[in-house]
């Protein structure tokens, strides 16, 4: 928000201070949410209630939050495990959709907000909370996606955005911090700030902001290795599917919220996964973002090649599209639009035959896919084998000439 902007409430679902008794205040522990707590007791004489998720964060130490925030003088706070609930109800509906929006960002915080939200309106009504406080800025796109599924799940739920609110930016509210002695990972020195989950990990912030600048990656991505210092020799790891969803690695089976954590080690060990992507906000802005998903790249990249090997030209076309599309409907705060509810179920259709083993050679920040196999693979060419198909060599030459009639007769029509 510009600081010369007086905030006006013009939505009906905007909390006032006059009908707030307990907020629920959608905690991560960082800068933002950490000024929060202090700030809804001063402006809106509310108890807060703060909540955070457990899921899979990779850098957060969520007993370390959860103190926190009774420091800072909540009156109760939750830490709900939602691991599996991510992973096998949301997460994996990304697997099925290869998840990725404008290059190789697999989604994470999007994907997130969704399940957040869900578990947000349950337990506003568990706590008997008058409205739901998240950290979002009226500039992101994560005000859209929460606030928008708060409504769809809870239409009479009433939201409070503080920072849309209040007249500080971010050296103003490290100062703030610092004045009330707020404990916060942001400062004047390391303006970076991370959203966290096991499906990845999303960087904004100081040099980050600014795509002219090259953002100083080794101050904050310290959680997996840098490819530059990713070990000289590679390393071949197979992951196995049934249906489109991750079962096995290595041969080891697992839940798949376990299988991702596991994968985050091993491709994060040689530094896959980091994405640097100049995006198109939601709000119409650019916005520069670094991302750090080994797991969640690992597996969209094996997927997407085993979907491919089992599914006929005709469907690999649809659904790129599809795919896409997707992809944007996750980005753009729709996650349950009737439109996403049909694509999923056209995914779980393709992907009944989306069972095999795909094994990626990772190596100094690369995946590659080197070998895939399934009981469903399509028959492929081969210069040395005629395969177990029948393939008549005699028709290929009227397939050219028909194949190529339309672009011949055009030729001879040229302008």
């Amino acid at each position: 928000m510009d600081s010369q902007t007086e905030y006006m409430k013009v939505a009906s679902y905007e909390a006032k201070p006059e009908n707030v008794n307990r907020c629920l205040l959608l905690y991560s522990g960082g800068l933002d949410t950490s000024v929060m707590i202090k700030w809804i007791k001063e402006h809106y004489d509310a108890e807060v209630v703060a909540l955070t998720l457990d899921i899979g964060q990779q850098g957060d130490d969520l007993e370390e939050i959860k103190q926190r925030a009774l420091d800072l003088g909540a009156v109760e706070a939750l830490v709900v495990d939602a691991k599996d609930d991510y992973a096998e109800n949301f997460i994996a509906k990304g697997i099925l959709a290869n998840a990725r929006y404008q290059g190789d960002y697999h989604l994470s915080t999007p994907i997130g907000r969704a399940l957040i939200a869900k578990v947000a309106v349950e337990a506003a009504r568990d706590t008997g909370a008058d409205c739901i406080a998240h950290g979002c800025t009226g500039k992101g796109n994560d005000q859209a996606r929460i606030e928008s599924y708060i409504l769809t799940l809870s239409p009479e739920t009433k939201i409070m955005a503080p920072v849309r609110e209040w007249k500080m930016g971010r050296s103003e509210e490290i100062a703030y911090a610092e004045k009330h002695g707020i404990p916060a990972p942001a400062s004047v020195d390391f303006p970076y700030s991370v959203d966290d989950n096991m499906w990845g990990m999303t960087w904004q912030g100081g040099e980050i902001e600014e795509p002219h600048l090259i953002a100083p990656v080794d101050k904050f991505l310290t959680t997996y290795t840098l490819p530059q210092n990713a070990p000289d020799e590679y390393e071949d790891v197979t992951i196995s599917f049934e249906k489109g969803l991750p079962v096995k690695v290595n041969g080891d089976g697992a839940k798949l919220a376990e299988l991702i954590k596991k994968l985050n080690g091993i491709a994060g060990g040689h530094g896959v996964g980091v994405a640097h992507i100049v995006e198109d906000r939601l709000m119409g802005l650019k916005d520069r973002g670094i991302y750090e998903q080994p797991g969640g790249h690992a597996i969209i990249l094996a997927h997407h090649a085993l979907e491919r090997y089992v599914s006929t030209k005709t469907i690999n076309e649809i659904k790129e599209g599809l795919d896409s599309k997707w992809g944007y409907l996750c980005y753009s705060a729709l996650w349950y639009d009737p439109a996403m509810d049909a694509i999923n179920a056209f995914n779980e259709e393709v992907n009944k035959r989306v069972t095999g083993d795909v094994t990626l050679r990772l190596f100094k920040g690369r995946a590659d896919v080197v070998a895939l196999t399934s009981p469903f693979g399509l028959e492929y060419a081969s210069f040395t084998s005629t395969g177990g198909y029948d393939f008549n060599v005699n028709a290929s030459a009227a397939f050219t000439e028909i194949h190529s009639l339309q672009m011949r007769l055009a030729a001879q029509k040229k302008a």
